[in-house]
């Protein structure tokens, strides 16, 4: 903060005359007008990134926002619109109203005030004491959606922990944290019809929807997230989504769709008195049990064809195996109405990290006696239901167009690259998760002896590994590596590494597995008995590729 700026408890401030729930305004014109402001000044992450430098940068990432402070100085000194608007809004730091004024020419103070981005003290609005006080976070976001391209918005959102200096309020609205970036980069993102934003939040994701659906509907059970929700979708100029509040699939009873997409509050939150109900994270249900929910839920309301994706966590209880759980929720394959299912666990927690992980996001501090007290709370919330770990991960569902399930397939999967590597995977979730669905129904088509006749090409990421004991020729473990993906490693053998090595599109399986049991001295009936179900993984992954399968 400034030296000279005033302290938050000794100056009186206006309060923006903001809607009863204390949110943003939705003026269509006024917001046009900070569209252009925000586009003058160059408001964008690259903009950003060059204002902080990366040092400065990478410490905000940490939660520290002074080396960026100081770093935006000088130009908020020189009304400097990109440096005003960035201690302002980004860093959540008051300016001087003058400052913000030049900022926002066409909007002006009186616009920023009306719409409830900032506060003013009692000083008048043309005073050189006068303070703005920014009551928004207002950030740019950049975005890459595979074949639609990349690009560029605003997202504008309650002010977080760092800004305040407190505990978030319960009805917080979040901006673009890591789940929301998780879910647009496995949202799968084939041109359709209509699509569903379940708890839509700040609408990230029914703007991501929006680039390839022909209208998005985005609910929300909190009024204040759906005012964000609709500011946002005003600010980029986006004119197809409808937003409607109530809970779960209420809004849209009766009406199936093309994609649902969802965030849910799936938290895992302790129905005790004193935990902190967040309406961002915290569907209001016991457990799972949220997840649970959307999942029996979406299967009323796809359209033949269509898919659900969404993220969620599930309780290990006991000795047992969490996915017999999410089997159980899906129900039984031949039950009608049954959906093809891709469940994907990316991460599991045990009770105490899941409990540390969830009350610090809620910003309360490590070592406060708070903290302690709600770990109590998670752990008793735990030990009385027997949870032992959480697992977090990705949940895609398909409605057969036929009502043939043909995929049910549950898996943890760990990166064995770096986070570097992992999130490079993860940025193209969406194409391999879309591949793997079509693939899935162009396996269960055919049996071992059409497989024999398909002619198959190595995938162009894969690489192998092999490892010796010093002075060795023959190699004591072999691995096939996905480079894109899930970055899967898996293991291979001489017979499986020498197959992958000889699918360039030439030759069909049968013949190759032929000329192998030939080179091996084995019998070709029982080496294609041993192949062939690896082969299918391997179709199935992405490291094998059928050829004249679209």
């Amino acid at each position: 903060m400034p030296d000279d700026a005033p302290e938050s408890s000794s100056v009186a401030f206006k309060q923006a005359p903001a809607a009863p729930q204390d949110v943003v305004g939705v003026d269509a014109a006024l917001i046009a007008r900070l569209r252009d402001d925000l586009e003058s000044a160059g408001f964008t992450v690259d903009a950003l990134d060059e204002l902080w430098g990366e040092e400065a940068a990478a410490a905000l990432f940490r939660g520290q926002r002074v080396a960026a402070r100081r770093a935006a100085e000088p130009g908020v000194a020189r009304h400097e619109p990109l440096a005003v608007l960035a201690t302002a809004f980004v860093l959540g730091l008051p300016v001087g109203a003058q400052a913000l004024a030049s900022a926002l020419p066409a909007l002006g103070i009186d616009g920023a005030w009306s719409l409830g981005l900032v506060a003013l003290d009692e000083g008048g609005e043309r005073s050189e004491t006068t303070w703005a006080r920014p009551l928004v976070d207002l950030r740019p976001y950049s975005y890459f959606d595979g074949d639609a391209g990349d690009g560029s918005w605003w997202i504008c959102s309650d002010l977080g922990e760092l800004a305040l200096g407190r505990v978030l309020r319960e009805d917080h609205v979040l901006g673009v944290g890591g789940a929301s970036n998780t879910l647009s980069a496995i949202m799968i993102r084939d041109r359709v019809g209509a699509a569903l934003d379940l708890g839509t939040g700040c609408g990230i994701q029914a703007l991501h929807a929006a680039r390839h659906a022909d209208r998005v509907v985005a609910t929300d059970i909190s009024h204040r997230a759906l005012r964000f929700a609709e500011f946002n979708a005003l600010l980029n100029d986006v004119h197809t989504i409808e937003f409607r509040h109530g809970n779960l699939f209420e809004p849209v009873a009766g009406e199936s769709f093309d994609l649902i997409v969802s965030n849910p509050p799936f938290v895992i939150t302790p129905r005790v008195t004193g935990v902190p109900e967040y309406e961002y994270r915290d569907g209001g249900l016991t457990g799972d049990a949220i997840v649970q929910a959307v999942m029996r839920g979406v299967r009323e309301h796809l359209d033949p064809g269509g898919i659900a994706q969404f993220l969620g966590n599930w309780e290990y209880h006991g000795e047992g195996e969490a996915f017999d759980r999410v089997r159980s929720w899906l129900g039984d394959e031949q039950e009608p109405g049954g959906l093809d299912a891709w469940i994907v666990e990316r991460e599991l927690q045990d009770a105490p990290q899941y409990a540390e992980t969830w009350i610090r996001d809620g910003g309360t501090r490590r070592g406060s006696d708070d903290f302690e007290r709600l770990t109590d709370a998670w752990l008793d919330d735990f030990a009385a239901r027997d949870v032992r770990y959480v697992g977090f991960g990705y949940v895609t569902l398909r409605r057969p167009i036929d009502g043939a399930v043909t995929l049910r397939r549950f898996e943890s999967v760990t990166s064995t690259g770096s986070q570097e590597s992992v999130a490079s995977s993860e940025g193209g979730l969406g194409s391999h998760l879309a591949r793997g669905l079509r693939v899935a129904r162009w396996l269960a088509s055919v049996d071992d002896e059409q497989l024999r006749l398909a002619t198959l090409i190595t995938a162009p990421d894969v690489t192998e590994e092999r490892h010796y004991w010093p002075g060795d020729d023959d190699p004591t473990m072999l691995a096939l590596l996905q480079g894109g993906g899930f970055g899967r490693r898996l293991k291979a053998d001489t017979a499986l590494a020498a197959f992958v090595g000889a699918c360039d599109g030439d030759l069909p399986v049968g013949v190759i597995v032929g000329a192998l049991a030939d080179l091996l001295d084995v019998d070709a009936a029982e080496l294609g008995a041993d192949l062939l179900p690896r082969v299918r993984e391997l179709i199935f992954v992405g490291m094998l590729d059928p050829l004249g399968v679209d």
